[in-house]
């Protein structure tokens, strides 16, 4: 897609920085600009919006979303968001316009509990692990291709919790995404530390074991400054099962690479839930989705799928 391919066209590439297995590429922009909105954990904090079930009785791919306030709110892909029934992910990123009310897709990362905690749903500020979420971003492609929908496969994503909760030795009485994250805070704590954002920058291109497996790009530097610790949370817990103790980064020539696939990617529109349009990416062993408003990208999240969906390093 032209839009996506003259953006990371647009980009520099910065130096590394490296934490064990774990390396951030920043992708750095000529000129940084003021966001037009806000994310949507700042929007809640702030209660300048809502998020609840549909209804009483509730429906596990659905919630309400209210934006109460003037501004903009960005949701992210992946996002999770805790409370009311169970806890859930969302499917895709979504700009909700002031005064603006959505049903927005979601899924379910907690499978043990559907009863109230309480009525409204506040941030993790965390989201969907980085194996599980490319493979939901090849899901919910498919869905939008093939059925009109936004969903993903709700099974596998329970499986990849499951799965994940047993590497790290999780207990959980709900089967809850968030207590894998809990049982190893403190590893993904040094991680976190780890990072900071450089200047004017507005994404990262994320390797583990020194090969590259995902980017994100944001439309300004404040938002992905904003986003940068909920990301690099989001590939630590992916990069504790293979860490050593020697740091490992990609040479740049193959972050070059998955740059190059994720900008030769085909790519299918979609009316967007919010505002703008949703640009669903796939391409040779990538897969990715954006959302454009007003001739600009304003999200990009974008996977290598092909090691992810085996589990190794191929």
């Amino acid at each position: 897609m032209q839009l996506i391919s003259e953006t990371i066209a647009g980009l520099r590439i910065g130096a590394p920085q490296v934490h064990l297995n774990l390396a951030l590429f920043p992708l750095i922009a000529e000129f940084d600009r003021v966001p037009g909105y806000l994310l949507l954990d700042d929007a809640l904090e702030r209660k300048l919006a809502r998020v609840t079930e549909v209804s009483a009785e509730g429906r596990v791919p659905e919630l309400a979303f209210e934006n109460s306030s003037a501004e903009k709110i960005l949701l992210v892909d992946g996002d999770e968001l805790v409370g009311a029934k169970q806890n859930r992910i969302l499917n895709l990123t979504i700009l909700v316009g002031g005064g603006q009310k959505l049903v927005i897709p979601v899924s379910c990362v907690e499978q043990g509990r559907w009863r109230y905690h309480n009525a409204d749903f506040a941030s993790a500020g965390r989201a969907l692990f980085a194996k599980a979420r490319a493979r939901k971003m090849s899901q919910v492609t498919q869905s939008m291709a093939t059925a009109q929908a936004r969903s993903a496969n709700q099974s596998q994503i329970w499986a990849d919790v499951a799965d994940k909760m047993a590497f790290c030795g999780a207990q959980s009485d709900t089967l809850a995404m968030g207590d894998a994250y809990q049982s190893r805070a403190g590893d993904i704590g040094a991680y976190v530390r780890a990072f900071r954002p450089a200047r004017r920058q507005h994404g990262a291109v994320v390797a583990i074991d020194g090969r590259p497996l995902g980017l994100e790009l944001f439309d300004s530097a404040a938002a992905f400054s904003r986003y940068l610790e909920k990301l690099v949370r989001s590939y630590a817990l992916d990069a504790i099962e293979t860490a050593g103790d020697k740091p490992l980064a990609a040479s740049e020539p193959e972050v070059r690479s998955f740059l190059d696939r994720i900008r030769n990617a085909a790519g299918e529109r979609f009316p967007a839930l919010g505002e703008g349009e949703d640009i669903r990416l796939t391409g040779k062993g990538v897969a990715g989705g954006a959302l454009a408003v007003d001739g600009r990208l304003v999200h990009l999240a974008g996977f290598c799928i092909d090691p992810l969906s085996r589990g190794s390093r191929a």
